[in-house]
C-alpha cells in the first residue's frame, strides 16, 4: 500500500513542499484512541502520540488529530512516533461536545462523503436526518441516506417511509439496504471511488459495523442489535477507524451518535432548509420570525401546503439549538477575555511591588 492507496492528495504535496517539510514522516492518521493514534505511512503503521507543545498550543480537543487527518511525524523506533503538525483538512466532519458547552467534537476528517445510516425498523426518524444533513452540508460533505435492516419491514411501511422522506427532503440521495441478503450493497460498492474517503455514521445498533464487515468481506468489526427493551442501540464500536477497500475506496467507521448539536456553520442549516431560506428572501420584515408576522412568506406557504409543518418545526428546533451554542462561544470568549485581562494587571501589580 502507498500513500496514494490513503488518499494522498496533489494539494497535500504542494502544501509539504512550500513549508519545507519535506524531512518528515507523512502519514495518515487510521485509528484514534483517546489520545493515541495509529498513523499509517502506506508501507507501514505506528503508534503515535502528540508534540507536548501540540498538546498544550491547542485551545480545544478540536485541534487535536482525528480519523482522516493526514499528519507530518518523526518517527523514532520501529513502530512509535511523534505527531509533529496537523495538515489542513479539507473536510471537518463535527458536532457539539457532550456535556461541553460551547466545545467542538470532532467526528472525523478529510471526507468527502457520508453516509448516514437509518434503520428502517425502530431508528428511522427524519428529524434526526435533517440534523445529519446539516452537519454534513456545513463540512461541505456529500450526505447519502442508507435505510437499513428493510428485511424487518413490510413494503408498505418502507414506502410509508420513502414517501415521508421524500415531502421533507426531496434532494436527499438514499439507498435501501438488508444487511443479511445485502440488497443495496452493489450500490454503494458504485458509488465507492478509488483514493475517495467516505464514513458511516448514525445512531448504535443500525448496522454500521455489519455494514463495513460486509464492504471489507470480513468480520472485523464487533456488531450489535437495537435493545427490544429500551429501543436504543447498544455500543459496540469504541473508536474511530480508517480502512481501505478493496477497490480503493476509503472509508472510516465511527461509534453511534445519540445526541447530534450542530454547531455555528450556518450555512449548514441554509442548504438542509433551502426551502425554507429562500422563502424567508420573500417576507414583508428582514427581521421576520416567521410566528405570527403580516406578510411572512414562510407562514403563507404552510398553510397552502407547499412547505411542511414538521420539517418548519424541526427547523425552529435546530436553528435554536445553533443559536445557543453561538451565544456560549461568546460567553466563553467574554470570560477568557477578561481572565486574561486580569492576568496581566496582576503581573503588572507584582512586578511594582518588586520595586
Amino acid at each position: 500500500m502507498t500513500l496514494t492507496d490513503l488518499g494522498l492528495t496533489d494539494e497535500i504535496t504542494s502544501y509539504i513542499k512550500n513549508n519545507n517539510l519535506s524531512d518528515f514522516a507523512l502519514g495518515r492518521v487510521t485509528q484514534e484512541h483517546r489520545e493515541r493514534y495509529v498513523v499509517s505511512t502506506g508501507e507501514n503503521e505506528y503508534d503515535a502520540e502528540i508534540t507536548g507543545n501540540l498538546r498544550f498550543s491547542a485551545n480545544s480537543r478540536a485541534e487535536f488529530p482525528s480519523v482522516g487527518d493526514w499528519v507530518i511525524m518523526t518517527i523514532y523506533d520501529s513502530n512509535l512516533a511523534i505527531i509533529n503538525k496537523i495538515l489542513p483538512r479539507k473536510s471537518v466532519l463535527e458536532r457539539q461536545s457532550i456535556g461541553k458547552f460551547g466545545e467542538k467534537q470532532i467526528i472525523s476528517t478529510n471526507i468527502d462523503t457520508a453516509f448516514i445510516i437509518q434503520s428502517i425498523d425502530n431508528n428511522f426518524n427524519i428529524n434526526r436526518l435533517e440534523r445529519y444533513l446539516t452537519i454534513c452540508y456545513s463540512a461541505n460533505i456529500e450526505p447519502i441516506l442508507v435505510i437499513s435492516k428493510i428485511d424487518l419491514s413490510s413494503r408498505d411501511d418502507i414506502q410509508n417511509a420513502t414517501k415521508k422522506l421524500e415531502i421533507r427532503d426531496k434532494k436527499v440521495k438514499y439507498i435501501l439496504l438488508t444487511n443479511l441478503t445485502q440488497q443495496g450493497l452493489d450500490q454503494i460498492l458504485e458509488i465507492l471511488q478509488k483514493s475517495k474517503t467516505y464514513c458511516v455514521i448514525g445512531s448504535s445498533g443500525v448496522g454500521k459495523s455489519t455494514l463495513i464487515n460486509n464492504l471489507l468481506k470480513k468480520n472485523i468489526l464487533k456488531t450489535g442489535q437495537i435493545s427490544q427493551s429500551t429501543n436504543k442501540g447498544r455500543h459496540i464500536t469504541e473508536h474511530r477507524e480508517l480502512f481501505v477497500l478493496a477497490n480503493g475506496g476509503i472509508i472510516i467507521d465511527t461509534p453511534g451518535m445519540r445526541e447530534l448539536g450542530v454547531t455555528d456553520n450556518i450555512e449548514g442549516i441554509k442548504t438542509t432548509f433551502q426551502e425554507i431560506f429562500d422563502l424567508s428572501l420573500k417576507c414583508k420584515f428582514s427581521d421576520c420570525k416567521h410566528i405570527d408576522e403580516s406578510g411572512c412568506a414562510v407562514i403563507e406557504a404552510l398553510n397552502n401546503g407547499t412547505i411542511d409543518k414538521d420539517s418548519l418545526d424541526n427547523f425552529f428546533k435546530i436553528q435554536s439549538d445553533q443559536q445557543r451554542f453561538q451565544t456560549t462561544i461568546v460567553e466563553k470568549h467574554k470570560k477568557d477575555k477578561a481572565f486574561g485581562k486580569m492576568l496581566k494587571n496582576y503581573k503588572k501589580d507584582d512586578k511594582r511591588n518588586k520595586f
